[in-house]
């Protein structure tokens, strides 16, 4: 295998891990009202499990509250009861044509609790970021063995790999960090 495919191919691993983790992380609920925390509910409708952004519009008409309007009204019970049963804390209120949550603040344990969430999918990002990078390597040193590069070669294709995993573990920390400052405030 030549050195700048590998190259690539461990690329590609790295920021597919990067971005799992980054959208696992902005996941996570700040206390504010979002459209991005009733993502992947989905809901009974019609005979078959649909995702709720394709059977309601959702908005968020203040911090504090997100409106769900159901594109048909006979769904408002099913994708109440979707909501409940996702068991996001949620309560939401039917008023017969759109159903209103409101979001409550969070509490300083949750926040906490919310933390150690982001560090764990943060960490899970590292450890696939690492795993790509032990690949790349491994490819690296068995094309040197089959002589298919030089050893200068094996050198800087290694030195190379370990940049880019550099970046992204940088990445993944930014982005950890952007999270915990907005949960709890702080540096």
């Amino acid at each position: 295998m030549e050195l700048n495919e590998i190259l690539k191919n461990a690329q590609e691993h790295m920021k597919k891990s990067f971005d799992f983790s980054k959208a696992q992380i902005e996941k996570i609920r700040t206390g504010g009202a979002s459209s991005t925390l009733v993502d992947g509910i989905e809901v009974l409708a019609y005979g078959t499990n649909t995702p709720l952004n394709q059977v309601a519009g959702i908005s968020t008409p203040d911090a504090r509250t997100i409106v769900i309007q159901p594109y048909d009204t006979s769904l408002l019970g099913d994708i109440e009861r979707a909501i409940l049963t996702a068991d996001l804390g949620f309560n939401p209120q039917n008023d017969g044509n759109v159903l209103r949550i409101p979001v409550p603040p969070l509490t300083e344990e949750r926040r906490l609790e919310y933390v150690k969430v982001c560090r764990n999918y943060a960490e899970e990002g590292r450890v696939a970021i690492r795993n790509s990078r032990r690949s790349a390597i491994e490819a690296i040193r068995s094309a040197e063995k089959e002589k298919e590069i030089s050893e200068d070669q094996q050198k800087d294709g290694e030195s190379d790999v370990q940049t880019l995993t550099d970046k992204y573990i940088a990445m993944v920390d930014e982005v950890l960090a952007k999270k915990e400052k907005e949960l709890i405030g702080k540096d």
